[in-house]
């Protein structure tokens, strides 16, 4: 899973990547990368600010990973282009979009249990950009969608089984961490 933070004074980013190994549930590997932001913020292409931080963080991490969890969108995303699909594509590796919150779409109420989910559309088209989904009972949604070589069921299915205790799915979870121990002045160990 890979996440960023931003510091205001200086601008910098910081950007974290974690490898979680499923099985024995738990983070086996930590990196993360400190530096100056070198592109504007720009409503909608958010990507482009943190994609270059994510890939020098990447580019340390000495396990290969079946899949990527992306802090961010995929389809769900005004272009159908997130984050989560930029990488996905420089990469060529699935990755599934979790966010937060809703960026763009609208959806039908969402039951308060969890494991309940339903389709977010595109308010336009009708096209489905991905799903909102109920990773605890009565706690917020996140906001799954597909970044790349992966369907949108599948990235359901995969936030559910990976959102054991909490609400975010735990390779997220731990990248988030990250990103804001070092933010606040904290150390990370490999």
């Amino acid at each position: 899973a890979v996440d960023c933070a931003f510091q205001k004074k200086p601008d910098r980013i910081i950007a974290g990547a974690v490898i979680w190994d499923v099985k024995a549930q738990e983070v086996i590997y930590r990196s993360v990368v400190n530096e100056s932001l070198s592109v504007p913020y720009v409503p909608g292409f958010l990507s482009f600010r943190e994609t270059p931080a994510i890939l020098k963080a990447l580019a340390s991490v000495e396990h290969r990973a079946d899949l990527m969890i992306v802090d961010g969108q995929g389809t769900a995303h005004p272009r159908r282009f997130g984050l989560a699909c930029h990488l996905g594509v420089l990469l060529d590796m699935p990755v599934v979009g979790v966010g937060k919150s809703k960026l763009y779409g609208i959806h039908r109420p969402l039951p308060a249990m969890r494991g309940a989910w339903v389709p977010l559309w595109d308010p336009k088209t009708g096209a489905i950009l991905g799903t909102v989904v109920r990773t605890r009972t009565g706690v917020r949604p996140v906001f799954a969608s597909p970044g790349h070589r992966i369907d949108f069921m599948s990235a359901t299915r995969i936030v559910l089984k990976l959102a054991t205790r909490y609400r975010l799915p735990e390779p997220q979870r731990w990248a988030d961490h990250l990103v804001r121990s070092v933010r606040s002045g904290g150390r990370v160990s490999g």
